[in-house]
């Protein structure tokens, strides 16, 4: 992982230097935009709708429209700002952990210790574990103060960063305030229905079933030859010829199932000659 932040978590008069890592990252295969005729690249430009020119990113401003008026804000407005430069994580408050409300969580970090000795750290750590409490910290990142939630997960320190309270949007629906009336049976088969489903969460038991089709599909149309030339994709001059033949796309798709089956030694998922369908959105499924 990469370092992306470097300071020092303070509470009182505690000092505790740290490293900023992501926690997270986006494991969706990349795919491009092409001209469906030639797998040309598709590239968009930045244009004026004024006087219709192609503008470069250095020659943008940003502006904010407010009742019909565009007000510009160029590079100097934005840098005379008071941008915080701090490399300080402060501890507002250590407050019950029940009390940070999961809506407002937003991107996670990890946090090592960045110091010959990680006594202050683990002192940390076990402090926030024992009295079972988050601390509500604020700090900058990329020029903007942010507020987040310090808390533990198993031996590391892990800052997630918090939505403002007016980023919440408040759920007022008028369906629910009209009086329901549950009967006792009704609950009852409810809470026995939940008793049905009930286990213990495991995160790796559930895999996104569309990214895992999307990549046998295209190991499959690679197998195949279905492709271009990387050359001739980004628009640069012929490096060679172009892809393959195209041979029986089907064929290829059912020997890498089939491959893929007999390295994980998992039974099949239905008849091997379906075609996986092509989906707009992600859709989880519990493995196994």
């Amino acid at each position: 992982m990469r370092t992306i932040w470097k300071g020092a978590l303070t509470f009182g008069l505690v000092n505790v230097p740290v490293k900023v890592y992501s926690a997270t990252e986006d494991h969706d295969v990349p795919l491009h935009q092409v001209h469906e005729k030639d797998g040309g690249r598709i590239r968009y430009q930045r244009t004026c709708e004024v006087c219709g020119e192609t503008v470069a990113y250095a020659d943008i401003d940003r502006a904010y429209v407010d009742d019909g008026q565009t007000v510009v804000l160029t590079k100097e407005d934005l840098a005379a700002l008071p941008a915080e430069k701090s490399r300080e994580i402060d501890v507002v408050e250590f407050v019950p952990s029940d009390q940070v409300d999961l809506l407002t969580l937003d991107k996670p970090y990890y946090l090592e210790p960045d110091s010959k000795s990680p006594k202050a750290y683990v002192l940390l750590r076990k402090t926030l574990e024992q009295t079972d409490r988050t601390a509500i910290v604020r700090f900058t990142l990329r020029q903007k103060t942010r507020l987040a939630a310090l808390r533990v997960r198993g031996k590391v320190l892990v800052l997630q960063t918090l939505l403002w309270s007016d980023e919440v949007r408040e759920a007022s629906f008028p369906s629910l305030d009209e009086d329901v009336t549950i009967s006792k049976k009704e609950l009852e088969l409810s809470s026995s229905l939940v008793e049905s489903y009930s286990a213990d969460f495991d995160p790796e038991a559930f895999v996104d079933e569309y990214q895992k089709e999307l990549r046998t599909l295209i190991d499959a149309k690679i197998e195949a030859g279905d492709t271009f030339d990387v050359a001739e994709t980004f628009g640069e001059e012929d490096a060679g010829a172009k892809g393959g033949e195209v041979i029986d796309l089907m064929e290829a798709l059912r020997a890498s199932v089939a491959r893929s089956k007999e390295k994980k030694g998992a039974a099949g998922k239905g008849d091997a000659d379906d075609v996986p369908e092509k989906k707009t959105e992600k859709t989880t499924k519990k493995a196994g």
